[in-house]
This record gives structure tokens, C-alpha cells and sequence, in this order.
């Protein structure tokens, strides 16, 4: 469809193709420069008011071009999600191939993304109303954030399998990396709302999230109180959107049991 018989208001998921063949150096530049753009124009104007026309404009490409990389703004977020994702897992490499200790893996993997998410501080602000409504395919919980939570999850689960000193349950292993990436949520929505300085409070919590955390997933060795954990996990399966669709049941029981 020719650009210039396309709607005022491109917002909406579309019909036509979308990028999926095999990306070439040229592609990739194109997909990144609408990206760049379209966060630029999220923080300037807002996600409301960023239509697809005008991310097309700003990034000197055909409304059809900007739609065929992504098949619309909610897209574009989740292109959004899996930069951060992958950056992260670039930035945590050097930590959890040098550090042992399960605390020091934990903090400096939430360093690391506080790091990452440094320069998006401002737009994730503004993005929050947007991320925060959990009937919204935006949200962190959502189904079509699957692949970045997904990747997120796996970084915790290398925390803890690299810990050496940390014996897991076999019992929990699924079960931890989840909940692990669940305190990492609150870590986010922290930073969120942060106003010091560099964000110094939300490194202060990562530190000691993490000291926490570590103490939490040594007393899970313990027989007795595995069932907790379990019980938490239960917890956050029933009640929070979107997770009882992509995290699995670790009873192995139904719901309506």
C-alpha cells in the first residue's frame, strides 16, 4: 500500500509483511535507525502521541519501510525489550565468568542492568503508565513479552548454576531463576522512581537485594522450608496478569484443584 494512502494514525498492529528472512548489514541499520527513532520520539512527545508516520518521517524512511521491520508501535517497544535483554546479556558476561560467590553473581548482574538502562531512565518514566496496565501486550508480564522476560529469567538461572558454593534443590531450580527475575521487577519499578544521582539509592538496593536474596536461596537447601518457596512461587503464579500463562506450576497440579 502506497504511504500516502495510509491513515493519519498508524498505532495499530498491521496486516502487511513484517521482517523475518535474513537480516542483512543494511536491514539491521534500517531496523536500528527506526528504533533509535522511535525512542527519541517516545521520550520527546510520548507513546500516545508518536504515531508510526511520524517515526517513519523522522527516520527519512516510507511509512511501508517502517512497517515492514515492525508492524507497529507496540513492536517497536518490544524491539525496545530485546535490546535491553541483550545488551544485558553481553554486560553480565565478564561477572559471571569471573565471580563465584552467589551474592557477588546477583549484585553484579543488577548493577549491570541498572547500567545498561541508564540511558532510558527518562523514557521508561513516561513509558511506565503504558508498561504498568496489565491487560497491556506492553507489560513485562504480558505474552508478547515472552522472549525478553524469557532471556532475562535465563541470566538468573546462570547465577545460580555458577554458583559454586550455592547447592539448589533439584526441586527449585526452575523455581528460583523465576522468582529471582520477579525481585529484579521490583528492582526495576524502583529505578523507575528514583531521583538521586545517578540513581545511587536503586545500586544501594541491588546490593542489598542481593545480599538478601543469597541468604533467602541458602536457606532453601533446607528441607523444611522448601515448601515456602514453593508457596511464593504458587503466590505470584496465581495472582499476578499474564504469569499463569508462561511460568509453569510447580506443584505440577491444575488450578481449579
Amino acid at each position: 500500500m502506497p504511504a500516502n494512502n495510509l491513515p493519519e494514525k498508524n498505532d495499530g498492529p498491521h496486516d502487511g509483511p513484517v521482517a523475518d528472512g535474513p537480516a542483512t548489514p543494511k536491514s539491521e541499520q534500517t531496523r536500528a535507525l527506526i528504533l533509535e527513532t522511535a525512542m527519541r520520539l517516545f521520550r520527546e512527545r510520548g507513546y500516545d502521541k508518536t504515531t508510526m508516520r511520524a517515526i517513519a518521517q523522522e527516520a527519512g524512511v516510507s511509512v511501508g519501510n517502517a512497517y515492514y521491520y515492525f508492524a507497529g508501535k507496540e513492536h517497536l517497544i518490544q524491539g525496545f525489550y530485546d535490546r535491553i535483554a541483550a545488551e544485558h546479556q553481553a554486560a553480565v558476561r565478564e561477572i559471571l565468568d569471573r565471580e563465584t560467590d552467589l551474592e557477588a553473581r546477583l549484585a553484579g548482574v543488577l548493577r549491570a542492568w541498572l547500567d545498561v538502562a541508564a540511558p532510558y531512565h527518562e523514557f521508561a518514566v513516561q513509558f511506565f503508565k503504558n508498561a504498568a496496565d496489565p491487560d497491556s501486550p506492553l507489560s513485562p508480564f504480558s505474552q508478547e513479552s515472552e522472549h525478553a522476560r524469557v532471556e532475562a529469567i535465563s541470566v538468573h538461572r546462570e547465577v545460580l548454576a555458577g554458583a559454586r558454593r550455592t547447592k539448589v534443590p533439584e526441586e527449585l531450580r526452575d523455581v528460583l531463576p523465576e522468582l529471582m527475575w520477579l525481585s529484579q521487577m521490583g528492582l526495576v519499578l524502583y529505578w523507575i522512581f528514583d531521583r538521586t544521582e545517578g540513581r545511587e539509592r536503586s545500586y544501594r538496593l541491588a546490593e542489598r537485594g542481593a545480599k538478601l536474596t543469597a541468604r533467602g536461596v541458602a536457606l532453601a537447601r533446607f528441607r523444611v522450608l522448601r515448601p515456602l518457596v514453593q508457596e511464593v512461587h504458587e503466590l505470584f503464579t496465581d495472582f499476578l496478569p499474564g504469569m499463569t500463562r508462561v511460568l509453569p506450576d510447580p506443584g505440577g497440579r491444575g488450578r481449579g484443584e
